[in-house]
């Protein structure tokens, strides 16, 4: 493998070229609309084959569809669309119900969009980032596999395990938030009738003491939206002690511990087995069914991550890379669309690539230090160990603000 590879020319031979360091939603976001900008992009992604979400359905919040519409990109049918929320006690019964018009898409949908739209040439699989250094001209960025390229400008939209932001922020590390995700997609035709008129046509929820299960639908396989090959996407946050609780359920029957997640395939029958008991024994009865139907549901700790700065001279992190927010806000796809779209506004009104991104980050470190607030007041009252008296948690954990404020980013306009 020779030591330099030079970028293939774009249809502007004389356009400044940006790096991506990361293939994934936010990876694309940003390679898109910096080609839309005028500028020639190769985007590299350490994983081999194609990603994927492992089953993630997402929300698709406004500002995401307007970005999406802004690359030429087709919206008209990205997700199912549903009209209102409905909230259920343990014993199944109809607590409160309001109108809330949103889009629910799979990351899938979303991706494959993306994925489709940037040029096959110029996206290379396999190539993890192994270092990079810069000067006042140029970045240069060396591969694994012991290649290297020169470009003007270096996006890390490499995710909550980012190599660009390791090597730039080391002591910017993903903290533990107490609790844990049990995720799962089911198919529609899977549901009985009760269950699918209950909850399916909704964005529905059940709130155990100190937990949240909510569900929703999402397009089914091969971004199907035909009523009856769709599917229903389940979220169950649980509080897990870090010490305890969270170890127990990342070791493997071998007894390996897995760091950060594990695999689904590897998580163990007996924690399987412990949460469907539970699931029986404080879930709706209509969420409880569809729980026993999952064999190898997908186990998520919940993290939080926030960085001091996002621009380094003439490299930039954004989305997952430089902020992880919990999921409560439903904001990680948007925040990622947003962080891209001032990315290439500040270079377009910037011609030195530095200044850009010091101009992108002041406008960006705000928001994104904002919205991980709000999602940790969000989440409070699910936290291990949380005291009962706290403020956030008394505050968002009722049944009437959580059915008002998850998943919804008004917050960001207020």
């Amino acid at each position: 493998m020779p030591d330099h590879v030079t970028l293939q020319r774009s249809e502007n031979y004389d356009a400044r070229r940006a790096v991506v360091v990361g293939g994934s939603m936010s990876g694309l976001l940003a390679g898109l609309m910096l080609r839309q900008a005028g500028w020639a992009v190769d985007v590299f992604e350490r994983v081999e084959g194609e990603l994927s979400g492992r089953g993630a359905g997402i929300v698709a919040q406004p500002e995401l569809i307007a970005v999406l519409a802004g690359l030429g990109l087709a919206t008209g049918h990205l997700g199912v669309a549903v009209e209102r929320r409905r909230l259920f006690d343990s014993a199944g019964r109809l607590l409160i119900e309001r109108p809330c018009p949103q889009i629910l898409t799979a990351w899938e949908r979303v991706y494959r969009l993306l994925r489709d739209a940037f040029p096959a040439a110029h996206y290379h699989r396999w190539r993890a980032l192994a270092a990079f250094e810069q000067d006042a001209g140029h970045v240069r960025v060396r591969f694994s596999d012991g290649s290297a390229v020169e470009a003007d400008l270096l996006v890390g939209a490499d995710g909550i395990r980012s190599t660009v932001r390791a090597q730039l922020l080391p002591e910017a590390k993903p903290l533990y938030a107490g609790y844990v995700a049990w995720r799962a997609l089911v198919a529609e035709a899977s549901l009985s009738p009760a269950v699918h008129r209950d909850l399916f046509e909704s964005m529905s929820f059940c709130l155990p003491p100190g937990e949240q299960m909510l569900g929703y639908p999402v397009a089914g396989p091969g971004d199907d939206l035909r009523p009856g090959r769709r599917r229903y996407n389940l979220v169950w946050y649980r509080p897990a002690d870090e010490q305890t609780g969270l170890v127990d359920l990342l070791t493997d029957d071998s007894g390996m511990l897995h760091p950060v997640s594990i695999p689904p395939p590897l998580i163990r029958r007996d924690v399987i087995a412990a949460m469907h008991a539970a699931a029986r024994r404080l879930l709706a009865p209509q969420f409880s069914a569809i729980m026993q139907a999952v064999e190898e549901p997908i186990l998520q700790p919940i993290y939080d991550l926030a960085v001091p700065r996002m621009a380094f001279g003439r490299v930039a992190i954004l989305g997952d890379a430089a902020f992880v927010a919990r999921p409560h806000v439903a904001a990680g796809v948007s925040k990622a669309a947003d962080d891209a779209a001032a990315l290439v506004a500040a270079l377009a009104q910037e011609r030195d690539v530095a200044a850009a991104l010091r101009r992108f980050e002041a406008e960006r470190l705000p928001v994104g230090h904002r919205i991980i607030s709000r999602a940790r007041q969000l989440g409070a009252y699910l936290q291990a160990g949380a005291a009962k008296d706290d403020a956030e948690g008394a505050r968002h954990g009722v049944p009437e603000a959580v059915i008002a404020e998850t998943a919804l980013t008004d917050f960001l306009k207020a």
